[in-house]
């Protein structure tokens, strides 16, 4: 099943050049979760003591992935960090199992690439109200975990996406204290908003040193005036989720 349609006029005549991150490599697969032909899977690793902030939907529905994150986005450690992405199956509205899903992929994950579990996090995108084939997706982390690299973020774009017609990506490089520090991120949406991130699923990545409250304070700061000044359609998504990485590597 084909997920992407007509290109959209506004889509750019190409996915931007983005700076490359270090403390990031990238990986994504054909799982057919529910689509065939495409990615749609997307797996990043994230060095040492990398700091991870984020915001979510505040969907009274919130999918067992954001509700998850949410757990999660307070606790640091020194440790790698992961984050797993599938689109086609939102798993949301499926109870129990979506719980028993997630968790089986989150604990994969971790065994795979020797991170804490508490430091995989988990975003589903796509059709509401299935059972997700998690089998599928743990089936394909060994070949995720020995294709992951640096350069790996178009990829990673593409295979979130859902009925979006063209990848999303933005990136830049700022000087701080006479110190390049590099910014790329990458989304997919929108639809379903009203407002509050759009649908979105948002990943930004930078190798700035900072720690985990600051750089919290900083996104839920910017999320108020950037994704959730968003509306389409008047409704709120059950699995909106933005996550930003600092890295702090070379």
């Amino acid at each position: 099943m084909a997920a992407i349609t007509k290109r959209s006029p506004l889509a750019p005549e190409r996915f931007p050049a983005l700076p490359e991150i270090g403390g990031v490599s990238f990986a994504t697969v054909q799982a057919g979760v529910r689509y065939s032909g495409r990615d749609d899977v997307m797996l990043a690793r994230l060095a040492p003591g990398t700091a991870i902030a984020g915001v979510f939907t505040r969907s009274a529905t919130r999918s067992s992935a954001v509700l998850d994150c949410q757990k999660k986005i307070g606790f640091h450690s020194e440790a790698g960090a992961a984050i797993i992405v599938n689109s086609g199956n939102a798993n949301a509205f499926t109870g129990r199992h979506g719980d028993e899903a997630l968790r089986a992929v989150t604990t994969a994950v971790a065994e795979t690439l020797d991170v804490p579990e508490a430091r995989v996090f988990s975003s589903s995108t796509g059709v509401i109200g299935e059972k997700l084939p998690h089998d599928r997706i743990t089936a394909k982390l060994a070949e995720l975990r020995d294709n992951l690299a640096p350069g790996g973020i178009e990829q990673a774009a593409r295979a979130i996406m859902t009925t979006d017609t063209f990848p999303k990506g933005a990136g830049t490089v700022v000087e701080i204290d006479g110190q390049p520090v590099r910014i790329a991120g990458i989304a997919k949406g929108s639809g379903m908003i009203a407002p509050d991130m759009a649908t979105m699923l948002v990943y930004i990545f930078t190798d700035a040193a900072i720690e985990r409250p600051i750089l919290q304070s900083l996104v839920s700061a910017l999320n108020e005036t950037t994704f959730n000044c968003i509306t389409v359609d008047s409704d709120t998504s059950t699995s909106d989720t933005l996550l930003v990485a600092a890295t702090g590597a070379d």
